[in-house]
């Protein structure tokens, strides 16, 4: 099993290698202008640059620093809203609708009131991120806890369980996957949210960055920020499956 996914990464890897070697070959060929489409070898030196001077540090920074706060706190409240939205039938019926439409409004024209209301900086922006993490939290968490087999809570019943007793031994357990699910894709989302909010709103960041090369021209220098970007989303990413893994470490040593 090892040697199949060590292939798969070799595999993935030299795809990666392929492609940018293909856009390199593409843009000296047909002479592509560096402001439409740089070859990576102009990203890179731009990266690179930037990188070893300092200028993306104090941006890769703040964009890490919002992006943690805004899934702390996003994080927490979809899950605590979730587990009292699946104990409570009367408060999901009357919540639910007003839930959805929070966030079937686009958080992109929300932005303009929050900077309004919280300011220029990172407070605006922590907010995005935190309203973008919440849904898939409080979705995943509620749907988990429905979805608990109807046998199990007899048992739990027949032995005298209270609700709580229930919600944290069987319920919050079996459901612990889909939840951690929700985890993943809030992650994922979060970073948009900052970036989002850091084009309308902030001074420093990975966004801001962006609307700032727009204004300069500079595309390599852009695609280098979007370099950064994937790479930031990557490593929270990975730092969420690892999380899934400790947590979920128990229930496989004792399957």
């Amino acid at each position: 099993m090892k040697s199949a996914a060590l292939r798969m990464r070799i595999a993935s890897l030299l795809l990666f290698a392929a492609l940018l070697l293909a856009w390199e070959l593409a843009c000296r060929a047909l002479a592509v202008p560096a402001l439409v489409l740089p070859p990576p070898s102009s990203i890179a030196s731009s990266l690179w640059h930037g990188l070893a001077t300092g200028y993306f540090w104090p941006h890769l920074r703040t964009t890490a620093l919002e992006l943690l706060l805004g899934v702390l706190a996003g994080c927490s409240f979809g899950f605590a809203a979730g587990v009292a939205l699946g104990e409570q039938a009367t408060l999901r019926r009357l919540l639910m609708p007003y839930v959805i439409a929070s966030q079937v409004v686009p958080k992109l024209a929300l932005a303009p009131l929050f900077v309004l209301w919280f300011g220029f900086g990172i407070t605006s922006t922590v907010v995005i991120t935190a309203l973008i993490c919440f849904f898939p939290l409080l979705e995943n968490t509620l749907t988990a806890l429905q979805q608990v087999p109807r046998e199990r809570l007899e048992l739990f019943r027949m032995l005298g369980a209270s609700r709580v007793q229930t919600l944290w031994r069987l319920k919050l357990p079996s459901g612990l996957p889909a939840i951690l699910a929700g985890l993943r894709v809030a992650v994922v989302l979060a970073l948009v949210g900052a970036v989002v909010g850091e084009f309308i709103g902030a001074s420093q960041g990975l966004g801001a960055l962006v609307i700032a090369t727009q204004g300069s021209m500079d595309t390599p220098l852009m695609f280098a920020v979007l370099v950064l970007i994937a790479a930031l989303g990557m490593a929270v990413y990975q730092a969420t499956l690892w999380l899934e893994r400790w947590l979920l470490l128990p229930f496989t040593r004792t399957s």
